[in-house]
């Protein structure tokens, strides 16, 4: 048996010959499109793990293209290759659930009334699971639906519960540069006429330096001729771990026109905050340090 994304796969009554059952296959495990399959039933919605019976049968469908219902698309960078999944959000907020209460994947999956094996496949992998399943799996970790969807991302990070047993240590200049990465968002701090002020800015990292652009007359701006503080920092919410840097260094305004151009031709994005923000700022960092929360058996 053979199969592509896309494709039914049919359970049939062994007495009659009738359709018992059929969903769509919307994931493979081999590249050779043998079992097993990830079917979403068109009676449940639910996506469960399959091992097609020997009542079973796939019916290939025409070609869809890209985009359609069962097809996968790249994404873009940053998209996990084929064959190596990483857990969707809601998976990993049950597995930090069940750990944190000290329960085994046999035990949820009996108290949610489902397949250990699907409840495997939720946690490792990126799934949809149906409105029933959800409800089940909140009644069963003593949660809420809207918990295990992630309501709340709006609201300030680490709210959740800390780790039982966390670790905090230091990070290294190299892990420190790593983190810091190319680009994203970060906080400056810089000295006001009004006072001391933290602003999140769009940044980018080239050759060593984070250069950012703002306005003159903003609050950003008075970093120029100072040293400033810049940091950024990662709060993983489902797993109660994460990570912080802090670069220390004077800031100047970058004049050069060849610099300013190779800055803006280099820029992953626009400022978020929109408007004229034409001023480039570049801070040297002369002092790396961070911290990094984990579990303390990592």
């Amino acid at each position: 048996m053979r199969a592509e994304r896309g494709d039914q796969l049919i359970v049939e009554s062994t007495a009659t010959g009738a359709t018992r059952r059929d969903g769509e296959i919307v994931g493979l495990h081999h590249e050779d499109g043998t079992p097993p399959y990830d079917v979403r039933w068109s009676d449940t919605g639910e996506v469960t793990l399959v091992f097609p019976g020997p009542d079973a049968h796939v019916r290939h469908l025409e070609h869809r293209p890209p985009g359609s219902v069962g097809e996968q698309v790249d994404a873009g960078p940053g998209t996990p290759p084929a064959g190596r999944p990483h857990p969707g959000d809601i998976g990993r907020r049950v597995a930090a659930e069940r750990r944190r209460q000290g329960l085994t994947r046999p035990e949820t999956a009996r108290r949610a009334r489902m397949a250990p094996d699907y409840l495997a496949y939720l946690e490792e992998r990126p799934a949809d699971p149906s409105p029933a399943s959800l409800i089940r799996l909140a009644d069963a970790l003593g949660t809420s639906v809207a918990a295990l969807r992630g309501s709340g991302s709006d609201l300030p990070p680490g709210r959740g519960q800390a780790l039982l047993h966390p670790q905090l240590r230091d990070l290294g200049p190299d892990e420190c540069r790593a983190r810091l990465s190319t680009h994203g968002v970060g906080r400056v701090a810089v000295s006001t006429p009004d006072g001391p002020a933290v602003v999140p800015v769009n940044y980018e990292v080239i050759d060593g330096a984070i250069a950012f652009r703002t306005a003159p007359d903003s609050a950003p701006a008075a970093a120029v001729g100072s040293d400033v503080a810049f940091e950024v920092d990662h709060v993983d919410v489902a797993m109660s771990q994460g990570w912080s840097v802090l670069a220390v260094g004077p800031a100047r305004v970058v004049t050069d026109p060849d610099e300013v151009r190779r800055l803006a031709e280099r820029a992953h994005t626009r400022p978020w905050a929109g408007g004229e923000r034409e001023m480039w700022v570049s801070i040297r960092p002369t002092r790396l340090t961070g911290r990094r929360i984990s579990p303390a058996e990592e």
